[in-house]
């Protein structure tokens, strides 16, 4: 196999990115895309390239448990003012998101920066893209709105911030919509009164979760916010979605679970126990929606098993992964990322019965990890890893499937 290798620089570190041969879902031709959207609209710009890397060997691999490499690390993207503290897959984008208050749209598969958005509006938390618009979540307690220009395809347009001004003027006058938010303070209930910490979508739906221990859920269409839950005795750290449940993972160790029949409100519908006296930090589910994983504040991942109709959860897995806190999570098919504050990135193979088997340690980091992401296209064999971090850094790393684990030859080509 041909080794093709472009060099990318960025203000403080050059970076490697390996280019070659096998395609990613598209044609060997270039195809057109829109932005957050896999269909055009007048609103959405058309870029187009072809995506394509190599399943190139470096000089300085880690190796995995069974002595295979691990993975091979492609890019350091230094271009953030603070501490990179989310990311989203956007389309054939990455959007990174930092606590100096910038987001970076970084255009596949060159890793170059696309645009820059955001400065000025409140640290960033989260963010979640959702066909041509851009919700991001800030410490400030708002959630802003941005879609792509009409006149210029790289700038991001500030279009609404929830709650919106149409919601507050159909409420503020009447008293019963204010809550008690702390002593001598009132909000209306469509008001986060904390820093929003975690988005999550589905069908339709945003829900946001805070440090105010509430979780509000917003419609899509109108965004307009449609309930407030007070869901938890302390603040709630993650997020996500999947077959009509919602999972909620706090600092009061527990990860709970709500969902909605019809057009009736949601409600508790379990609790999945984590250890006593230990923050929850992160959450993630698979797609099946029957495994559940949440991260903790001991360097534990544990792992729930949900019953057929999602009406009980029971622990089935405890896994001690890190020396430290574990920050973020998430899932690539079979594979479980755990990302801590010591600095490295488990990688987990799944087992029967939910079990967490160790494969191997990504490190490179010079600062505690905060997120992951990970690419759903198979690329070489393997997929792309994103971990931003409080080092400033966002790094992209290519990891083999499990096959590709125990068949890797090991060699290394310089790329001296």
């Amino acid at each position: 196999m041909d080794l093709l290798v472009s060099e990318i620089t960025t203000p403080s570190t050059p970076l490697l990115f390996a280019a070659a041969t096998s395609t990613i879902g598209m044609s060997s031709t270039s195809s057109s895309s829109s932005i957050c959207s896999s269909e055009a609209s007048e609103d959405s710009p058309a870029i187009s390239f072809r995506f394509e890397l190599q399943d190139a060997k470096y000089d300085y691999p880690s190796k995995s448990l069974s002595g295979a490499y691990s993975y091979r690390p492609l890019a350091v993207l230094s271009d953030h003012v603070g501490p990179v503290s989310c990311l989203a897959l956007c389309g054939e984008f990455i959007l990174s998101a930092s606590q100096g208050k910038d987001i970076i749209v970084w255009q596949q598969p060159d890793l170059r920066l696309f645009t820059k958005f955001g400065q000025g509006d409140g640290s960033v938390k989260a963010l979640v893209s959702v066909g041509n618009k851009v919700f991001t979540a800030h410490q400030d307690s708002r959630i802003r709105v941005w879609k792509v220009s009409r006149r210029s395809e790289n700038v991001f347009r500030l279009v609404d911030t929830l709650p919106t001004t149409k919601d507050y003027l159909g409420k503020f006058m009447n008293q019963s919509n204010y809550v008690q938010t702390r002593r001598h303070h009132k909000k209306l209930w469509i008001e986060h009164a904390d820093s929003i910490s975690c988005l999550a979508v589905y069908n339709g739906l945003i829900y946001s979760g805070s440090w105010d221990k509430t979780l509000k859920v917003w419609r899509i269409s109108d965004l307009k916010c449609l309930e407030s839950i007070k869901a938890h005795d302390d603040a709630i750290n993650g997020l996500v979605a999947c077959k009509g449940i919602v999972y909620s993972a706090s600092a009061d160790g527990k990860i709970k679970a709500w969902g909605k029949e019809g057009k009736s409100s949601h409600s508790l519908k379990g609790i999945l126990e984590g250890h006593k006296d230990v923050s929850l930090n992160s959450v993630i589910v698979s797609d099946d929606g029957k495994w559940v994983y949440g991260g903790g504040s001991d360097g534990f991942v544990m792992g729930w098993e949900g019953s057929y109709d999602f009406v009980s959860w029971k622990m089935v897995s405890e896994t001690k992964a890190h020396q430290m806190a574990v920050l973020c999570i998430c899932l690539a098919g079979e594979f479980l990322f755990s990302g801590s504050a010591d600095k490295n990135i488990g990688i987990w193979k799944r087992e029967a019965f939910g079990k967490l088997s160790k494969v191997g340690v990504i490190n490179g980091h010079e600062g505690p990890v905060k997120c992951l992401q990970a690419s759903p296209n198979i690329v070489g064999g393997g997929f792309l890893l994103y971990s931003g971090g409080l080092d400033k850094s966002l790094r992209v790393w290519w990891v083999p499937k499990h096959s590709a684990l125990q068949n890797t030859e090991e060699k290394s080509i310089s790329l001296c």
